[in-house]
Order: structure tokens, then sequence, then C-alpha cells
């Protein structure tokens, strides 16, 4: 296991690697780190593939003073990585925000990125405009921290590992470090709107994963089922799974991503058709 920082305009992202074979590289969402994979990288490497988790801006061991922080910014840094790590293509493995930027990096760089595996993805806004903007006022004000607490503990599901408590007290602590809280301020005004822009330009094979007690989205099959479509792709629930699978079951999911990562047939694509794997 390897830590390593790639350089970008304005800082670093921290990536830790470890196991050999086709890349494949786990990109976080917003308030979270690269631990949230310290469940599912094992079981990829296990089946022969290198796993590489990063950290967005501003949050775990990436650093913070860059100048943006939203979708765009972060799939350049996803495709910087991939370059730094021997160049694609890569599968990528993107949660939340993280799977908006993987959607913007492999639309604009198809050689680089081979499949995307999108766990309760974020790539299109949600809620009203007035709704976005109270969170923002929220999270901006003194009470902001307390605001984020609450609210991350709620987004986990019914089943959690052993290491769980243990889990959200070191990500939420990372939020505390220097020049972090206001790293996520500004990670939080992302629209997703590039994303969604992005999605009839990706080519890459996709598979979306979602938690049925996701509560970022109001119906979360329905989301799944839409991102699938969009993309050309296929979708899997996990039961009882909140915002964060990969990290609270993720047998179920490496049951999903590990046929797909080598390209076994799913059963029914979205839209009627066989599931396309590219």
């Amino acid at each position: 296991m390897s830590l390593i920082e790639v350089e970008r305009d304005g800082g670093t992202i921290a990536v830790e690697t470890t196991g050999t074979g086709p890349l494949v590289l786990c990109v976080p969402g917003m308030g979270e780190s690269r631990a949230s994979f310290r469940h599912l990288a094992p079981g990829l490497v296990d089946a022969g593939y290198r796993a590489a988790t990063m950290d967005l801006r501003g949050h775990g061991d990436s650093t913070t003073g860059f100048d943006a922080y939203d979708d765009p910014a972060a799939a350049g840094d996803v495709l910087a990585v991939i370059d730094a790590l021997g160049g694609g293509p890569a599968a990528i493995v993107g949660n939340s925000m993280g799977a908006a930027a993987a959607v913007i990096a492999a639309a604009a760089r198809p050689d680089a990125v081979s499949r995307l595996v999108l766990i309760g993805p974020f790539v299109r806004d949600h809620g009203s405009v007035a709704g976005r903007l109270l969170l923002r006022v929220l999270l901006a004000r003194p009470w902001g921290p307390a605001v984020w607490r609450g609210y991350y503990r709620s987004l986990f599901g019914e089943r959690l590992p052993a290491d769980h408590a243990g889990h959200v007290t070191r990500a939420l602590a990372l939020l505390r470090r220097p020049g972090r809280w206001r790293a996520f301020q500004r990670t939080s005004r992302t629209s997703h709107a590039p994303a969604e822009a992005a999605l009839p330009k990706v080519e890459a094979a996709t598979l979306v994963v979602m938690g049925d007690r996701d509560r970022d989205f109001a119906d979360p099959e329905a989301e799944a089922a839409w991102v699938a479509r969009a993309l050309r792709g296929e979708h899997r629930m996990i039961a009882g799974a909140g915002h964060y699978p990969m990290a609270e079951q993720p047998d179920e999911v490496l049951a999903a991503v590990l046929p797909f990562l080598a390209g076994v047939p799913g059963e029914r694509r979205a839209d009627g058709g066989e599931a396309s794997h590219g």
C-alpha cells in the first residue's frame, strides 16, 4: 500500500493505492474521505485489481487553497490521478459527488475511462433552488458543523460494519482541521448541472448502485433507473442501505460490481435491451 500526492494547480490530491492489475479508481463524495472505500478496496484487490482511493479537494489528506471545489474541478483531479497512476483506461467507482466527477471525466476523456460504477450518484441537481440556498445558509452559519454532523449521521442505512462509529468520528474530525470547513462549504455550493449535461457524451459502460434507504433522494430506485437509462447502463438496488452502500454492505456491493467489472452480462438494461458493458 502506498500514499502519493498528485500535484494540481493550487494544491495536491491524496491517493492511496494497493494491489496490482487493472486500475479501479474510487472517488468519495462531499464530506467523506477515501476511507469510505475501506471495505470495498480489499475486495477489489482480492479480485485482481489495482485499487486506488482518492480524497476530494479540501477533504481527507488533500490540501486546501484551491480556486474551485466544484464537479468539473473534481473531474480534472480524477483524470490527473489516472494519468499519474500510469494512464487509462481505468474503471471509476464514484459515490455521490464523486459520481458526478466520474461522469464528467468519462465524457471528456473516453480513452481514460473504461467503466463507471456510480454509487448513490448526484449527476443532476435535486430539490428547489430555494432549498439549495437554504442549505448553503445553514452550513455557512456558526451552527453549520452541527447541521452537517446530524445530517451525515442520518445518511447510513440499517446494516453497519463493526467500525462504523469510529469511521464517523474520524470523518467528522477531518472537517475540523484548519481550512477544511471552508473548503467543505465551497464544495457544498456546486451545481451538478455540468454532470447532467455530460451524460449523453459518456461512452463507458455504466452500473448504478443505490441503497433503497438513501434519504438523499425522494425515490432512490426511480433515481437509479433514471441515471442508468441516461447512460444506457443498468442499476442494482442494495436493500437496507443508505447513501454509502460500499461502506455499509461491501459484500453486497462487490457482488454487483465485480461481475460488471469483469464484463459479465447483466440481466436487462433499463431501456429494455440487453445490458451493455462495452
